[in-house]
């Protein structure tokens, strides 16, 4: 399965850039930016296609304005990046199980993070 969405016209095989809606009750065709997730009454054109684009008559077709390199990760984006390698990397608090000094404690043990132990070195 491609990830890679294409037109919705037939025979076209090319790649999606622009999302084409129809407001009937305004008479109105609506051209923008490839929406984020494929609608099932909206239509994924490639770049000749929407180029093309007509409406019938009477309609008025509004064209929002496009990126034309591909997307770009914005400051959140990298940002909820960030905080999620920090969160990741965070040493979790969790109580030993077996409690301070209970029969599974290791007195070479000096934290656990999850099933890992770190352990002193034998020669310290």
């Amino acid at each position: 399965m491609s990830l890679v969405r294409r037109c919705s016209r037939t025979a076209c095989g090319r790649p999606a850039v622009a999302t084409l809606t129809y407001v009937y009750a305004d008479s109105t065709a609506v051209l923008g930016p490839l929406a984020t997730y494929a609608e099932p009454h909206c239509y994924d054109l490639c770049s000749e296609h929407s180029e093309r684009l007509t409406a019938p008559r009477g309609w008025e077709v509004v064209r929002l304005a496009m990126d034309s390199g591909p997307p770009r990760p914005s400051g959140d984006d990298l940002e909820a990046l960030a905080n999620a390698v920090r969160e990741a990397a965070r040493p979790q608090d969790r109580p030993d199980p077996a409690g301070p000094g209970g029969r599974d404690a290791d007195p070479r043990e000096i934290a656990r993070r999850g099933h890992l132990r770190v352990l002193r070195s034998p020669e310290s």
